[in-house]
């Protein structure tokens, strides 16, 4: 919930429309209750299942405005899908970023019958009155990676089989992107299963069983026919993910998330993950809520934690059409009355306050004027004394300015005194230390040449040496380098050989550090 409405909110109120259950959530806490009531404190949240609704991808140029997509939208859903013209649907979309191309923009759309809403909803509002969001069940995954349950961008699937439907849901880079009913529900597999035993058993009695001993039931028949069921069931969603992935471009998908209503189910992670060889977890996740130890389905957690959200990080995609009564000041009934009391309050206490505001401002301006005459005097007086204090620091500046200068040229002599008495390199002890060197690798000095920059600060030495292998030249190199790194730095970029005087020729450059 957002900030906003965790100070306009005390409670938040789940309902289950199609089972009939509720769950009110107070902070982190939820629990569920039989009896909900009607409350302007608590928000309300419910779902639309995936047979409440039909979902499709619709793109249209980018050229249309923002403010023109939603028609835009609405004309080309009723002819895609051949909707009666006759019926208003209720059309909301959100738009699909991955799914964008230089020329369209995609939107994922959810086409809702106004009969689904009055009918589904009808036993919610007789006890709580309103509904503040009705959300397609795919649309609450998202905050499931909002909160960082799912903390990945990889393509997820995730498949949650409920009593009266089952839905298949894809995400990819943490973004919805598809979503279809099942044909298998809680009651369409009881009653498959029931088929294939050839034996009646109670609904209760079949959710129990599966919840108790998962799919390795005691009865060997039961477990037999269980295995048989379920692998129809993963036929029917190998299908729909062959389909997916055909016509949303989809490489691999890389984890399932797979559960039921009725509770978790042992064995039903691994035998998906071994039928459709994808790597397959619970559909359990620990959401932060205290239960006091009692289970709470997942999707009354999943709206608890999905109303809990800002604004700007859900989706939103709002089918209801129960809302709550606005504000007393909202209503035209309650404007009529505010403003019907304010003029006639207008009206009596005009007057009065005109009289009391007239005599208030006159008594202020007989006391500003005796301040001011007094601010008066005190500013001029202190504006004399800062214009002399301005004047004898200008007069101290100047004289600073003058000795500053005289001091700086008298500095710049000494130093550049100091550098030549103590960094004025003796340039004949080092030719004679530089020669000795030569003379003990058998390299020749052709020649020598020692300059400076402009600045004094770059000294080099520069030696035109000679001999008749490089590898004396090299040997010296090295030796000069392990000896006097120090003091100098050396560089000789090239060692040339000489045809004529049938000797190697390179150029060794010292910069005294």
């Amino acid at each position: 919930m957002s900030k906003s409405k965790q100070q306009a909110y005390s409670t938040i109120v789940s309902a289950n429309p199609y089972k009939g259950d509720w769950c009110v959530g107070t902070f982190n806490t939820i629990s569920k209750t039989t009896s909900p009531s009607f409350s302007k404190d608590q928000y309300a949240v419910s779902f639309l299942n995936t047979k409440g609704f039909i979902y499709t991808l619709i793109g249209i140029s980018k050229n249309i405005p923002d403010d023109d997509i939603s028609d835009a939208l609405e004309t080309k859903v009723y002819e895609d899908l051949a909707l009666d013209m006759a019926i208003e649907y209720h059309i909301r979309h959100i738009e699909a970023p991955l799914r964008g191309t230089e020329t369209e923009r995609f939107f994922h759309v959810f086409v809702v019958d106004p009969l689904t809403l009055e009918q589904e909803y009808s036993g919610v509002v007789n006890e709580i009155k309103y509904i503040d969001q009705i959300v397609p069940i795919p649309l609450l995954l998202k905050s499931l990676y909002v909160k960082e349950l799912i903390d990945s961008s990889d393509i997820h699937c995730f498949i949650y089989f409920q009593e009266n439907d089952a839905f298949f849901c894809i995400y990819s880079e943490q973004e919805f992107t598809y979503a279809k009913s099942l044909k298998y529900s809680l009651k369409q597999m009881h009653e498959r299963f029931c088929e294939l035993l050839g034996e009646q058993l109670d609904l209760d009695r079949f959710e129990r069983m599966l919840v108790e001993e998962g799919l390795n039931a005691a009865h060997p028949e039961y477990q037999k026919n269980l295995i048989k069921l379920f692998g129809e069931i993963f036929l029917h969603v190998s299908d729909v993910m062959t389909y997916a992935k055909r016509a949303y471009d989809i490489k691999k998908f890389d984890e399932i998330f797979i559960g039921t209503s009725a509770g978790s189910v042992s064995g039903l992670d691994e035998y998906a993950q071994t039928y459709l060889g994808i790597k397959t977890l619970p559909f359990d996740f620990n959401y932060g809520f205290n239960t006091n130890g009692a289970r709470v389905d997942q999707i009354h957690q999943l709206m608890h934690l999905y109303g809990r959200l800002d604004a700007e990080d859900r989706y939103e995609c709002n089918f209801t059409v129960f809302h709550r009564p606005p504000p007393f000041s909202e209503r035209d009934s309650g404007k009529f009355i505010l403003v019907m009391a304010a003029s006639l309050a207008a009206a009596l206490l005009y007057p009065g306050v005109y009289w009391g505001l007239s005599y208030v401002e006159e008594f202020r301006h007989a006391i500003l004027t005796k301040e001011y005459e007094q601010v008066h005097i005190e500013k001029m007086t202190r504006e004399a004394t800062v214009n002399l204090k301005l004047a004898n620091k200008n007069a101290a500046q100047t004289l600073l300015d003058e000795q500053t200068t005289s001091y700086k040229q008298k500095q710049d002599t000494l130093v550049q005194v100091h550098d030549k008495k103590v960094n004025y390199p003796m340039k004949a002890k080092i030719m004679a230390d530089f020669t000795r060197s030569f003379n003990q690798y058998r390299v020749q000095l052709k020649s020598a040449a020692y300059n400076e920059d402009q600045n004094g600060t770059l000294k080099t030495f520069t030696f035109g040496l000679t001999s008749p292998t490089t590898q004396n030249i090299t040997a010296l190199l090295k030796h000069l380098t392990d000896a006097k790194r120090d003091k100098y730095d050396f560089s000789l970029k090239v060692i040339s050989y000489n045809e004529e005087e049938k000797s190697y020729l390179g150029e060794l450059k010292a910069v005294i550090k």
